[in-house]
């Protein structure tokens, strides 16, 4: 199952292990078993001195296999082989369980300890699904601390009848004692929230006590992280209020155009964007939603800004990088079968497509890359454009329309997504040279139509242009004295992570310079 290389790689992390802990298998004489079991036998060879593997396992599910510390009652269970994007999953797992301590704050993980409560999630996750790994990693992780939550990773491809069932149509997806959870990526910060009814409140009283910042940033994204690390290299005060660090970069497949980093992915990107930024003396509150801004009531006074959970931060300065985030097409049907067979994420979600007929929304370079992507799952893929001609590079559309599972219709205005039995059963749009309306029959449709600024929490206060986005000079300066912004929130055009870098780069550079000649004294 595993190359020489990935097992010396194996065999080091396992060397962490200080407790011993258990592997219960639950085969079946299927192949994913078979191989189920050679991984298993492989991991157990590595550290045979801790780790026990027994082939006795009783689960329902099959093939499938618990891992359990020794006296302990903890419940963390994979179903299908946890390979792909999910190796990493059961390696921290495995590391988890055998008493090596986990990368979180101590806060979080008393939070998970004191949760009180029956707690049984079952995740579904693809090995291809690039936002998978976070959710499964928080969940296995809770199981992990708390006896009291039960943990099963569910590969969706070894259970398919499960899948089918249960009208999964998107993943990650989470179910909480058998009720539909969450779908989509969330952190291990987020479930606790939601889990610990009391959180929000703390959280906002936490904040509000905090002390005026000299620079603060709203957003952390690309631009927000650079901003965060020229602002701390300044030798100010700074802090970073975040909902999601490493913003859309978290959704990005494949980054191949970031200088001197010749290829990785978004999310290994984000890590690396927060971890450069924690190497300064950066105050990063994650999670944290930006519901209100309210200038300095004068010249040199401070900024506020209100958080959704009550909070209040206060900056001498403030940099806005809340960047934007997928474009919806706004048709009758889109919103109702979202998540089950309306989708936003081809690397995610097009494996639960297999074998089906999807349209893919959009003609620009994201749209166009998503349906060469699906057209080797699917058996066809649907391209509807609104403009007369494909927009995307010459390379992709040579590409896209060399395969022979994909037809292509320009000119052409998604009008409705239709569906039944709360499933999506087809697409209709309208030829806008003929006004001819035409259906497709399918099963999934993934938008790919661009981005929107996010700005609404801005609207009233600070200049924003006619699609939404903050309107700012050469230096990043808003129409608000001591705020700024970068990144794709902004006017500043090609919306690109290197772009959105280097402005807020500009922005704290710019930031620091109005506190020096705004706190210079006044000539006599």
């Amino acid at each position: 199952m595993l190359d020489e290389q990935l097992k010396t790689q194996l065999g080091a992390y396992l060397e962490r292990v200080t407790q011993p802990f258990e592997l219960v298998a639950s085969l079946d004489d299927s192949e994913t078993a078979r191989d189920m079991r050679s991984l298993l036998e492989t991991i157990q060879g590595l550290r045979s001195d801790k780790i026990t593997l027994r082939l006795d396992g009783n689960d329902a599910r099959k093939p499938s296999f618990s891992v359990q510390r020794s006296g302990t009652n903890s419940q963390l269970r994979f179903a299908g082989l946890p390979l792909g994007h999910e190796f990493t999953s059961l390696v921290l797992a495995l590391l988890w369980t055998g008493g090596h301590p986990p990368k979180v704050e101590q806060d979080v993980i008393d939070q998970v300890k004191a949760l009180d409560g029956d707690y049984q999630f079952e995740v579904y996750m693809s090995l291809t699904c690039h936002n998978c790994p976070d959710v499964v990693q928080a969940l296995a992780l809770m199981a992990v601390l708390n006896p009291k939550v039960k943990t099963t990773v569910i590969e969706g491809g070894a259970f398919q009848h499960e899948v089918t069932e249960r009208e999964i149509m998107a993943v990650p997806m989470v179910f909480l004692n058998g009720e539909m959870f969450h779908s989509g990526h969330t952190t291990l910060e987020e479930i606790v929230g939601k889990l610990d009814t009391g959180a929000a409140a703390r959280d906002a009283a936490r904040l509000s006590a905090k002390e005026a910042y000299d620079v603060l940033i709203v957003g952390g994204g690309p631009a927000g992280a650079a901003a965060a690390v020229y602002a701390a290299r300044k030798g100010i005060r700074t802090g970073v209020a975040a909902e999601r660090f490493g913003g859309q970069v978290n959704d990005t497949l494949g980054i191949e155009n970031y200088i001197s980093i010749v290829e990785t992915d978004g999310p290994k990107f984000a890590v690396n964007l927060e971890g450069h930024v924690r190497a300064y003396d950066v105050d990063i509150m994650n999670l944290q939603r930006a519901d209100k801004l309210i200038p300095a009531a004068e010249p040199g006074g401070l900024v506020e800004v209100r958080l959704a959970n009550g909070g209040t931060l206060k900056s001498r300065t403030v940099i806005l990088s809340t960047g934007a985030r997928w474009r919806n097409v706004n048709v009758p049907g889109e919103a109702e079968y979202r998540n089950k067979g309306v989708a936003y994420c081809p690397h995610c979600d097009g494996p639960l497509f297999k074998g089906k007929r999807v349209s893919v929304i959009g003609g620009g370079n994201s749209g166009v890359e998503a349906a060469i992507d699906l057209a080797g799952l699917v058996s066809h893929v649907t391209l509807v454009e609104f403009a007369d001609q494909l927009k995307a590079d010459a390379v992709l559309v040579r590409k896209l329309l060399s395969l022979p599972n994909v037809t292509v219709h320009v000119n052409a205005q998604t009008t409705e997504i239709t569906g039944a039995d709360g499933k999506v059963t087809g697409l209709r749009y309208k030829d806008r040279a003929t006004g001819a309306e035409h259906l497709v029959a399918l099963e999934g449709v993934f938008v790919q139509i661009g981005l929107v600024p996010n700005t609404e929490w801005l609207k009233g206060t600070v200049e924003l242009s006619k699609h939404g986005e903050i309107i700012v000079d050469a230096r990043g300066q808003t129409s608000i004295p001591g705020v700024f912004a970068a990144g794709d929130v902004t006017t500043t055009p090609f919306k690109q992570i290197v772009i959105a870098a280097g402005e807020g780069a500009k922005a704290a550079l710019s930031a620091f310079d109005h506190l020096i000649r705004t706190s210079a004294p006044v000539e006599a």
